[in-house]
C-alpha cells in the first residue's frame, strides 16, 4: 500500500501542486487578482470542459439516475451530521450555518475534477460530470438555503442557478447526443482546447484563494465550530459517503469517482455564501485552508483504497 499511495503522490498530486503553489506564489509577491481569473473560469472553461466531456462521456442514464442519488442521499446524510454536531456543541446560529456549509459542500469542481482526471483517467472525467453538474445546481440553491435560512429567496436560488453557463452547456451537450448530431470537427477541436485550460488555471485560481485566505485571522470564539466542521469534512464525511454508496449498491469505477469526490476539501464558494450571509466567514475560511493543506497526503491514501 505504502507504494501505491508513494505512486499517487507522484503521478497525482504533485503535478496539481505544481499550478497551486504557483497560484499561491502569485498571489503572495505579486498581488495575483483573481476576479479576471474567475470570470474566465466561471462563464468560458467551466462550459468548455463540461461541453468537451459530455459530448463525448460514456455515461448511462443509470450512472445519472445513481449519480443524482447519491448527490442527495449524500447531502442530507452530511446536513443531518452537520445538524447533530451543531446542537451537540451548542454552536450560535451563524456558526451552524458555517458548519452546515464547511460540512456539506466540497471542492469538486476546481480541485476535484483535475484530481480525477489524472487518477483514473477519461472515464473517471466522464462519470465525474454529472455529479459536478449536480453539485453546481445545489450549492447555489440549497447553499443559499443553508448559509441563510431568514433571507433565502426560492426566486433568487433559481435565478443564480440559470446565471451559470455550465448549465447551458450540460442542456446543449445532452441535447446534442439525444439526436445524434454530429457537429463540426473545428468546433469540437475549439471546444477540446479550451477545456484543455481548464485544469491549470482553475488550480493556479485555488492557489491565489488559499494565500488570501491565510491572511484571514481565527476569531477564538469560533474556535469549537472550526474543529468541528474540520472533523466533519475529512474524518467523518467519507463514513456518510460510504453509507450512501452502499445503500445504493454503486460499485466500479463510478464508486470511487463519487468516493473522492464526496471527500474532497470544503468548497471554496462556501466562504462567498458565508460573507454574503454571515455564516461565520472567518471559520468558513480557515476550514477552506486546512481541509486544502491536509487533503494532499490525505486523499492518496483514500485513491489507493479504492483504485
Amino acid at each position: 500500500m505504502f507504494m501505491t499511495v508513494y505512486t499517487t503522490l507522484l503521478q497525482v498530486i504533485l503535478p496539481l501542486m505544481i499550478p497551486v503553489l504557483v497560484g499561491a506564489l502569485l498571489a503572495r509577491y505579486r498581488q495575483l487578482d483573481t476576479k479576471p481569473l474567475l470570470v474566465l473560469y466561471l462563464y468560458f472553461l467551466s462550459p468548455a470542459i463540461l461541453l468537451d466531456t459530455l459530448l463525448t462521456a460514456e455515461i448511462t442514464m443509470g450512472d445519472v439516475y445513481k449519480t443524482v442519488g447519491f448527490s442527495l442521499l449524500n447531502l442530507i446524510l452530511l446536513w443531518l451530521l452537520a445538524l447533530g454536531l451543531g446542537r451537540l456543541l451548542r454552536l450560535p446560529q451563524e456558526e451552524q450555518a458555517g458548519l452546515t456549509l464547511v460540512t456539506t459542500f466540497t471542492n469538486s469542481v476546481n480541485y476535484g475534477l483535475p484530481l480525477v482526471l489524472l487518477a483514473f483517467g477519461q472515464l473517471g472525467l466522464d462519470k465525474a460530470s454529472v455529479y459536478v453538474i449536480g453539485q453546481m445546481v445545489i450549492v447555489n440553491t440549497i447553499g443559499i438555503y443553508f448559509a441563510a435560512r431568514s433571507h433565502f429567496s426560492v426566486k433568487q436560488a433559481i435565478h443564480s442557478v440559470f446565471k451559470l453557463p455550465a448549465i447551458y452547456a450540460a442542456v446543449f451537450a445532452f441535447a446534442v447526443r439525444s439526436i445524434h448530431l454530429e457537429l463540426p470537427a473545428g468546433l469540437v477541436s475549439g471546444i477540446s482546447m479550451a477545456a484543455a485550460a481548464y485544469s491549470p488555471v482553475v488550480l493556479v485560481v485555488l492557489g491565489a484563494q488559499m494565500m488570501n485566505v491565510s491572511k484571514v485571522k481565527l476569531d477564538p470564539q469560533v474556535v469549537k465550530g472550526f474543529w468541528a466542521g474540520m472533523s466533519a469534512r475529512l474524518l467523518l464525511s467519507p463514513f456518510a459517503a460510504l453509507l450512501a454508496l452502499f445503500i445504493l449498491q454503486i460499485d466500479g469505477i463510478l464508486f470511487s469517482v463519487l468516493f473522492i469526490l464526496s471527500c474532497m476539501p470544503v468548497a471554496v464558494n462556501s466562504v462567498i455564501l458565508a460573507e454574503q450571509f454571515k455564516a461565520a466567514p472567518t471559520m468558513v475560511a480557515k476550514c477552506i485552508l486546512w481541509s486544502t493543506l491536509i487533503s494532499f497526503p490525505l486523499l492518496p491514501i483514500l485513491i489507493s483504497l479504492v483504485q
